[in-house]
């Protein structure tokens, strides 16, 4: 007979004690985490979403001042045709495939959904230029779902602090699923994103201003050039 999988060893009361405040002292310090993208419906969410791979939100945020009041729903962005819509974001890197992606989206937002972006998983990865990670920010920002994106930022500060040390995207996404207490996951992907991005960056971190340095293994993470 095929011996039983082993049970999966009690959590550790300190390691509980530690993510939580972590947590705590994040939410302390930002009590309404939100993106940086700016947005005024779930559709105009998932545009930014698309236009940010491998950009700056400043960047994205800056085209789409100028694009969302001139095309803010899936069928104004179709009417630009491909070098309207162009225009619009030709400052963002990648902006050929990424307006592929969006018009091909576009279309099948109204032949599907009826123009409305669709709060599932399975629908919103069918999406042109949607992933995972793409449909995670959508669930969490647009819908309240307590998913959690993780991108680079989040990866580096998962492994840096050994919240949910993997070496792969998912296993992180996992691992902070599994650890992070419930009732701050609706806010986690904003909290460690936000940490990545302005104190635990990747070279020459801030450990100096970080509210969660005495939590860390690496609380001296600057004087070292080792990145992960």
């Amino acid at each position: 007979m095929p011996r039983k999988p082993e049970p999966a060893p009690p959590p550790d009361p300190a390691e509980i004690h530690r993510v939580t405040e972590i947590f705590r002292r994040l939410q302390a310090a930002n009590p309404a985490p939100d993106t940086e993208l700016r947005y005024d419906s779930p559709f105009q969410l998932l545009v930014a979403v698309i236009l940010s791979a491998q950009a700056t939100d400043k960047g994205v945020n800056l085209a789409t001042a100028r694009l969302f009041p001139a095309a803010p729903t899936p069928a104004a962005i179709l009417a630009l045709g491909e070098e309207g819509l162009k225009s619009f974001v030709r400052t963002i890197g990648l902006y050929n495939a990424k307006v592929k992606n969006i018009l091909a989206t576009c279309e099948i937002l109204l032949a599907r959904h009826g123009g409305e972006v669709p709060r599932d998983r399975t629908a919103l990865e069918a999406l042109p230029g949607v992933g995972r990670k793409t449909a995670n920010v959508i669930l969490n920002t647009a819908f309240g779902e307590p998913t959690i994106a993780v991108d680079t930022h989040i990866f580096r500060v998962a492994n840096r602090t050994e919240i949910a040390p993997g070496k792969t995207v998912r296993a992180v996404e996992d691992g902070l699923l599994a650890v992070v207490p419930e009732a701050f996951r609706q806010g986690a992907h904003h909290w460690l994103i936000l940490h990545g991005r302005y104190v635990c960056v990747a070279r020459k971190p801030r450990c100096g201003d970080c509210p969660i340095r005495d939590l860390c293994p690496y609380p001296d993470r600057s004087q070292t050039d080792a990145v992960r």
